[in-house]
């Protein structure tokens, strides 16, 4: 495919855009080749905190979509750097064991942290778990969360994430926390500079309005929405974030691509 677009790179939502269920969507690893074969890198961004970077990459390769270490952007390595930046020196993570392995060790303290950062524990969450977090931040702990996305889906549906259990936090202690990955402009922002690019150069393609879509343009992105994944029709009525192009999915992308042109409504464009 050739662009006509001023697109210089893309960045990939993942749950919902590549793989719904634990299943890949229809057209998506040809959709990622197809932008690879156009010479154009790619980026995967994803909000999870309940998987390791390299597990992501292997899901991923599960699913035929080739994909470096470096090409995967989750909210735990946004929030790793985050803390390494600031020169935390003492953190709780609250994420689940087999992601614990993108955190500094060294940082890693549940006795006096500073700083708590808020993952997805999924079941992981109990009432003991939760008011622990909850006493280290009334002892002066920051609150951070790592992403607030409020729910995802799975196999067995819709599915609660972290950004309920942010949101009890904040509302239990006074705290209102700093969020990291989507849609923080500044996580766009640094895996976009890993490509050598502005943000203005790249298209951030999602099925979340909140996160995906409104997270890339608060960055100076431009953003595609696929009606897959959490994709809800009503929400794109009612949201004030409207996405530059709705797409039914991930394998309409190269097509879009390969015709945009630029419409003053441009959600009509589909």
């Amino acid at each position: 495919m050739g662009t006509n677009l001023d697109v210089k790179g893309v960045l990939l939502d993942i749950d919902g855009t590549l793989q719904d269920a634990n299943e890949a969507i229809v057209g998506a690893r040809d959709a990622v080749r197809q932008l690879r074969s156009a010479g154009l890198p790619l980026r995967f961004l994803t909000n999870t905190s309940r998987f390791s970077r390299a597990r992501v990459m292997e899901v991923l390769h599960s699913y035929g979509i080739g994909a470096d270490l470096d090409e995967v952007y989750t909210a735990s390595v946004g929030a790793s750097l985050w803390l390494q930046g600031r020169g935390v020196r003492r953190a709780a993570v609250c994420v689940p064991e087999q992601a614990m392995v993108d955190f500094p060790g060294q940082l890693l303290d549940e006795e006096h942290p500073e700083v708590v950062l808020v993952g997805d524990l999924g079941h992981e969450w109990t009432f003991t778990r939760l008011n622990q977090v909850f006493r280290w931040l009334l002892s002066g702990a920051e609150l951070v969360a790592i992403h607030r996305n409020r729910y995802w889906r799975t196999e067995h549906g819709l599915t609660l994430d972290a950004g309920p259990f942010v949101a009890a936090l904040e509302y239990a202690t006074g705290q209102s926390a700093q969020t990291i990955g989507k849609p923080s402009p500044e996580f766009f922002e640094t895996a976009v500079r890993s490509m050598g690019l502005d943000t203005s150069d790249v298209v951030m393609v999602g099925d979340d309005l909140s996160t995906d879509v409104a997270g890339a343009h608060a960055a100076g992105a431009r953003a595609v929405l696929v009606r897959t994944g959490k994709f809800r029709e009503e929400d794109l009525a009612a949201s004030r974030a409207l996405p530059d192009f709705v797409i039914d999915s991930i394998r309409d992308l190269p097509a879009l691509l390969s015709s945009w042109i630029y419409s003053s409504n441009p959600v009509d464009r589909t």
